[in-house]
């Protein structure tokens, strides 16, 4: 309904507001500042979010001889580890991790999970509660000083205490030796994990991917001391920077990938392998096949008797991983990185083409050019894909899925699948290889950040990709989820119940509205560029990371860390009033004329239309004495003094005011209710009368002062037919009922789906490619 302002003392109709959900306090907490949350700044890292001038890390180097037994699955290993230690404390004790000691008989991973006895059970089911009576786990031989005596050592589970014959002091460092094996588990069964083996039944191989293999020293650090928080399963590593020289001996036949650089290529690639090697160096267009999958699956007949040693070294990496199989394929390409060569290689099995010989290679290449765009240059001289029905990342090298079908087609589901956990893991060499946050403390920091950037290098890779994450409206349902299912993003790995939307989804959408909606792509995008800048080869914490954010983009955001990553509402904006109003500019003779017409039309009700028929004479017209001076007064009669009023207020006016009166503007007074609870700027779309649309953007802290309900007043010279709150979705409005004016009906949709089981990456749905081979 349209209601007209008067010109003098404008004054604004009241209405009915329609129900909303309003916090316990008009003006709570929303908008506080989070200083008193956040850890002081210190010497080590400073209150702009970047690392302090006695900023200090430790370091490990290793050196490390390991064997891999193919005929039982086992390995054996010694190393020698040199701690430094950069800390102005002296250390009376070292902590080291066991992280195969979650798979061993006393682990708590078994004790801690729930289960339950269903009506029916698979044996895999069963195994699961019984799987800790295997013989897995590290068996630690030896540890010893450089000068060949015993260290006391005491073993918690998966970490392991190393008490110094003598406090190791500020600037020092300790040499120390460790012997070592494990049996390597399946784990493509009910174990599961990381790494392990896969055997290949058809053929009779092995495919090993050796990642959490040797003792691996635990973060000591300026904000935690030593990060000791047992390995479980979930929450993934806090590991130190370090150099590591590794010897790998394995069968002869084998095909070996690892992080670091091949030191002995002649020792062990063919003539015609090495040939291609250095092709591939100086290939950049397209990726060279250096091991093909005729090579592979002629060595997959037989088991060679004599071994090979490759030897490879890697500087400043927190981490070291390796894969071996006589199946592999190998491929690899160059990329230009600023001035230097970075080779993008893939390993693979022949069950993995043609899908991994097309795709695999060119996704590393284009993972690593859309990276380091937005953050730093690629650092490391190598990055590896390995098909493994894995997907999990480590320093240089990850293990990813996808598989086709046995005659070689796959659906679009495992094409997109497999590119999208290539650029995942390849991504986190960023995050957290290089910018070396805790994961076993906030997953969100490499898992969310990770899945932001890999929501911007899909989009770069093809325009119609279907991202499962990023966009804002892809987080609805778990922000839309039951209260007891959900945490805040700032909650410990293994006390999150929806895992995958918390620590990867919706960290990677708040960023993403962050970037398009609060703070625009410029400043983002420079402060986000900054944070991995100051930050990479060190350990920052979620504080340096907000920070950082704040300070090299000049924008409070205090309330969207506050909301989005230490909340769990939801947001739900509705809009539950729009009152119209216009500038009163008519003349006496048109208020009045306009006057008889609302009067005419609220006095024809039908009991006057019968009343003249039912009754003949009223008592006013049969005795004239009843009748006075208003029964022949007019009040829609212009008077001379409503013409003398007139005049005298138009004559005050200047002509801006004049302008103002006459411009025809149409006010729309427009309230909003936060149902929800988490504050978001308002997006209003204006959709006028003449076919033209307007978009509006009020920041969030339009809510500062009432978190429950505000009212905004748009003024338009163009009349409104309808407005759509969030018309682009970009705010995770779990209601979208509630955004329109007029009120409009919005189905609730949902998918069919037949569920299906299979390994990770198989194709289990539609498959156009094979239905269009049949015809």
């Amino acid at each position: 309904m349209k209601r007209l302002l008067t010109a003098i003392g404008i004054g604004l109709l009241t209405s009915v507001s329609l129900f909303a959900q309003k916090s316990v306090q008009n003006h709570a907490e929303r908008f506080e500042q989070l200083g008193t949350t956040f850890r002081s700044p210190n010497v080590y890292r400073t209150a702009s979010g970047a690392p302090g001038h006695m900023y200090w890390q430790q370091k490990a180097d290793h050196e490390i001889e390991v064997e891999l037994n193919d005929d039982n699955q086992s390995i054996k290993g010694s190393q020698k580890i040199t701690y430094h230690n950069f800390s102005p404390d002296a250390l009376t004790y070292l902590w080291i991790q066991l992280d195969q000691n979650e798979r061993a008989k006393d682990s708590n991973t078994p004790k801690i999970a729930s289960s339950q006895i269903g009506q029916r059970m698979s044996m895999r089911q069963l195994e699961s509660i019984v799987w800790h009576d295997l013989d897995l786990g590290y068996k630690i031989n030896s540890l010893k000083d450089m000068s060949g005596n015993d260290i006391s050592v005491t073993i918690n589970k998966t970490m392991m205490r190393v008490d110094l014959p003598q406090p190791l002091k500020a600037g020092e460092k300790f040499e120390f030796t460790v012997d070592w094996s494990f049996n390597i588990h399946d784990r493509m069964s009910f174990i599961g994990g990381r790494p392990g083996y896969e055997f290949f039944e058809k053929d009779g191989n092995y495919l090993y991917t050796m990642a959490e293999w040797f003792p691996r020293m635990a973060v000591y650090s300026d904000f935690e001391g030593w990060q000791h928080k047992q390995f479980v399963g979930r929450g993934e590593f806090a590991l130190a920077f370090g150099d590591y020289k590794v010897k790998i001996t394995v069968p002869a036949d084998h095909m070996v990938g690892s992080t670091g650089v091949l030191q002995n290529p002649e020792e062990v690639l063919s003539a015609v392998e090495l040939d291609r090697w250095n092709l591939a160096q100086k290939t950049y267009d397209k990726p060279v096949v250096i091991r093909t999958q005729a090579e592979a699956e002629r060595l997959e007949k037989g088991k060679a008797k004599n071994k090979k040693t490759w030897i490879f070294h890697a500087e400043n990496v927190r981490d070291f991983a390796w894969t071996s199989s006589r199946k592999f394929i190998w491929d690899a390409m160059a990329v230009k990185q600023a001035g230097k060569d970075v080779m993008a290689m893939s390993y693979y099995g022949k069950e993995g083409n043609p899908l991994w010989e097309q795709y695999s290679t060119r996704v590393v290449a284009h993972t690593i050019e859309s990276y380091s765009a937005r953050t730093f240059d690629y650092p490391y001289p190598v990055a590896i894909s390995v098909e493994a029905s894995n997907g999990m990342e480590y320093p240089m090298i990850c293990f990813n899925y996808g598989r086709p079908d046995a005659d070689g087609t796959y659906s679009d589901a495992v094409k997109y699948g497999m590119i999208s956990v290539i650029i995942h893991e390849v991504g986190h060499n960023y995050f957290p290889m290089i910018v070396n946050s805790d994961e076993r403390q906030w997953s969100w920091m490499d898992e969310g950040l990770n899945t932001f950037m890999q929501f911007l290098a899909e989009q770069e890779w093809d325009r119609d990709y279907p991202s499962r994450r990023g966009a804002a409206h892809k987080i609805v349902s778990y922000m839309a989820s039951e209260k007891h299912l959900l945490e805040p993003i700032m909650t410990n790995s293994e006390n999150i119940i929806q895992f995958g939307p918390n620590a990867y989804a919706k960290p990677a959408t708040a960023l993403n509205i962050l970037r398009e909606t609060i703070m625009g792509r410029e400043l983002f995008d420079y402060a986000f560029k900054e944070y991995a800048n100051r930050w990479m080869f060190k350990h920052p914490t979620p504080e340096d990371f907000f920070r950082t954010m704040e300070d090299a983009s000049g924008v409070d955001l205090d309330w969207f860390w506050r909301g989005w990553f230490y909340g769990a509402e939801p947001v739900d904006i509705s809009l539950d009033q729009v009152n119209w109003f216009k500038l009163d500019n008519r003349t006496p003779a048109e208020k009045k004329a306009d006057a008889k017409k609302e009067f005419d039309r609220e006095e024809s009700y039908v009991s006057k239309t019968y009343n003249k028929q039912d009754i003949p004479q009223t008592v006013l017209e049969a005795n004239p004495a009843t009748r006075d001076f208003y029964n022949s007064y007019n009040p829609f009669a212009v008077t001379p003094e409503d013409e003398k009023a007139y005049k005298d207020f138009m004559a005050r006016l200047n002509q801006k005011e004049k302008d103002l009166l006459n411009s025809g503007l149409n006010f729309y007074e427009m309230k909003f209710s936060n149902v929800g609870g988490l504050v978001m700027p308002l997006i209003i779309q204006f959709n006028y009368v003449d076919g033209t649309s307007e978009i509006e953007r009020i920041p969030a802290e339009i809510w500062r002062l009432n978190e429950s309900e505000v009212t905004k007043v748009f003024a338009k010279f163009k009349e409104v037919k309808n407005i759509v709150l969030d018309p682009f979705r970009e705010t995770a409005d779990i209601d979208e009922s509630n955004n329109y004016w007029p009120s409009q009906a919005t189905p609730t949709r949902f998918e069919l789906f037949k569920g299906a089981g299979g390994a990770r990456g198989v194709s289990t749905g539609d498959n156009p490619m094979k239905k269009a081979q049949k015809k």
